[in-house]
């Protein structure tokens, strides 16, 4: 009897020092952490939105970390090769700078070969560059009014550009359909450059572009910007009104941006990475520099930013669906 009481305290004691050890080894596992140079895995080419974020992150959390942060452009499927290779990944050294193309879009257009919620774990939401509707300057419609009016009265004659099938740019212009009425025919595009170059050629008429990759050409002069497509005005174009100004209430699209890890990564570390990219956030360089891109930084907390993640998803599942929005 005696030495099974004995062994009964001696496994409760046990069971208590596992308890009290579990939050301090989490804590050394992350101040121990990292131990070689991270990567920061970007789903488009140099130049672009997704690849500025990741960059202006990067360039700052790299001395907090005390080790390099490079970040590695892997262009292609959406986003999605990115995402794939992170989420394949079983190293904590990896990360991928997120975009809702990838994260909220692509799931419910494409065959992935891995399990977006699963796999990859949202770790710190970084910012969101809302898409702006501009029109070639030979366009007739300085408003978005006139332009529906346009729209209706010469139904099929004007084309709207997209980075491709399944962007933000695409599904914009499907809501805007959708809330007026009026019809467009799609030119996808392999990217945001070319389908601007024709905007500005005259080969098309319309976009909905995201604000980091037309900004330039609106204040060069070079396209006509209707309205953003955000809750609120752009900092950077203070002078054009929401869609809702313009009466069109409903359709909002930005493209979001968030950093996220394999789901492996230990609570501790995936921590230490969203307080030390916030930290870098609230720097007024880092602001300075997100704002020039037409970015609108709103900080959340990692539960927060899951939510928003799942919200997104839902959201975006009920578009693809109603406006029967498919991969061509």
């Amino acid at each position: 009897m005696k030495i099974r009481v004995l062994a009964a305290i001696a496994a409760g004691a046990l069971c208590l020092s596992t308890l009290a050890s579990g939050p301090a080894q989490a804590q050394s596992q992350a101040a121990d952490w990292p131990t070689k140079p991270l990567r920061l895995l970007v789903g488009s080419a140099p130049g672009g939105g997704t690849d500025a974020m990741a960059r202006a992150v990067a360039d700052k959390l790299g001395p907090m970390l005390k080790h390099t942060v490079v970040v590695e452009n892997k262009p292609g499927a959406s986003n999605t090769l990115a995402a794939d290779l992170a989420a394949k990944s079983a190293d904590s050294h990896t990360m991928v700078m997120g975009v809702s193309t990838a994260h909220a879009i692509a799931p419910h257009l494409l065959k992935l070969g891995y399990d977006n919620d699963r796999d990859l774990t949202p770790v710190v939401f970084v910012g969101a560059v809302p898409n702006i509707l501009v029109v070639n300057n030979q366009v007739p419609a300085k408003s978005v009014q006139e332009l529906i009016a346009l729209l209706k009265r010469k139904p099929g004659d004007y084309n709207f550009a997209s980075s491709g099938s399944g962007s933000t740019q695409h599904i914009a212009a499907e809501l805007f359909k959708d809330a007026t009425g009026v019809q467009m025919t799609h030119i996808p595009y392999r990217g945001s450059g070319p389908a601007m170059v024709d905007l500005m050629g005259g080969q098309v008429q319309i976009a909905f572009e995201t604000a980091s990759s037309v900004i330039p050409h609106i204040k060069s002069g070079k396209v006509r910007a209707l309205a953003v497509l955000s809750a609120r005005r752009n900092a950077q174009l203070p002078d054009v009104p929401t869609m809702a100004e313009a009466g069109v209430p409903g359709v909002e699209m930005s493209a979001w941006y968030g950093i996220y890890m394999p789901s492996a990564t230990p609570a501790a570390i995936q921590k230490r990475i969203h307080d030390d990219v916030n930290q870098i956030l609230a720097l007024p360089e880092t602001q300075t520099r997100l704002l020039a891109i037409g970015a609108d930084i709103t900080p959340m907390s990692q539960e927060q930013f899951a939510q928003f993640h799942k919200a997104e998803n839902q959201r975006y599942a009920g578009i693809i669906k109603k406006n029967n929005i498919s991969v061509e």
